[in-house]
């Protein structure tokens, strides 16, 4: 690694309490981002500088590692996955300082975040956050048995990532700062993630044998506790600045819904029915045309790294084409169990 690099990957982990120096990071973006550069030997730079005693040099290399794992070549994250162990600070406690209780705190979170977004990668090989969106995106043309497999794996990484739980009272620093707006342009996109994905499973619900519609039913559930953490989330964006045009406004699917996937579940168990009732279908296509799992606002700065949703107006409120028309889908194919 040249010295102009490793200066950098330095200086933008130094016990300053800032945070990373935007100069630096893009020197580190640049650098991986050219053929043939070791990314091994950077990595092994920042992991280094997470066993500092300082809670400054450890927070800013997370934040470095995260920065260079949204921004840079996908050959950084690759190459984090491949590695046994990523961050093994679940125990790390900065006592040298006042502030060094409640920063430990936050790392100790943050870096299991960073640890399940590697493995996430792994599992799935691919990073989620990067993927395509929209009806032929991968979530919603997913197979069953990879979707059932998948949605585990990002709702797991989701609920790393929820549980930072930073209030906007606790945003006291340019770390955590930097930390929170990271962790924010990656909430909104595993939630799409996590959106589009619920939007398929539901539309083969019906088709899915018995153990299946039980794995869905978890995941969905699932789903639900994770959105309402969300909304939290969302709050303390709101609080702390962002705009509100880049955060989305979320609304609750209907309890009628819930009631109907698991009434159709216990039908199977019950009576091994391939379909359930006429009036159980009737009441799943009434709940999913009533019903938008997510309404967002017309920007999409934050989703700058993928082709931007187009949005129109539906009922006085922006939604945006690709969940309106996945709604419209599962409609038509519910109707279609009916005939």
């Amino acid at each position: 690694m040249g010295s102009s690099v490793s200066k950098a990957a330095l200086e933008a982990t130094t016990d300053e309490l800032m945070e990373p120096d935007p100069k630096h990071l893009a020197d580190l973006i640049q650098y991986i981002n050219g053929t043939n550069m070791s990314v091994k030997r950077l990595a092994d730079v920042l992991s280094e500088k997470t066993r500092n005693s300082s809670w400054v040099v450890v927070f800013k290399a997370l934040v470095t590692v995260h920065h260079l794992m949204v921004h840079g070549n996908e050959r950084f994250i690759q190459h984090l996955a491949s590695r046994n162990s990523l961050f093994t600070l679940h125990n790390f406690l900065d006592k040298s300082v006042v502030e060094g209780y409640a920063m430990s705190t936050f790392i100790r979170r943050y870096s299991r975040y960073l640890n399940e977004k590697s493995l996430a990668y792994r599992l799935i090989t691919s990073d989620i956050t990067k993927t395509k969106r929209g009806m032929d995106g991968m979530m919603r043309t997913m197979n069953t048995k990879d979707l059932l497999n998948t949605l585990p794996v990002i709702q797991t990484q989701f609920d790393a990532l929820l549980n930072f739980n930073a209030s906007a009272n606790e945003l006291t620093n340019g770390i955590m700062h930097a930390a929170f707006m990271l962790l924010f342009k990656d909430s909104l996109r595993l939630f799409a993630a996590c959106n589009e994905g619920i939007l398929n499973l539901l539309d083969k619900f019906f088709h899915m044998t018995k153990n299946q519609c039980n794995t869905s039913l978890d995941i969905y559930i699932k789903f639900l506790r994770s959105t309402t953490k969300l909304a939290q989330f969302l709050k303390v964006a709101e609080q702390v600045g962002i705009d509100k045009n880049n955060i989305p406004y979320l609304t609750e699917a209907p309890s009628s819904l819930l009631e109907a996937l698991k009434q159709h579940l216990a039908s199977l168990e019950e009576k091994n029915d391939i379909f359930p009732p006429y009036s159980l279908q009737h009441s799943l296509i009434h709940s999913i045309s009533n019903s938008s799992f997510v309404k967002v606002s017309s920007s999409q700065t934050w989703f700058s790294a993928h082709k931007p949703v187009e949005a129109r107006q539906h009922g006085g409120t922006i939604i945006g084409n690709n969940l309106d028309d996945s709604l419209a889908s599962l409609v038509e194919s519910t109707h279609q169990l009916l005939n």
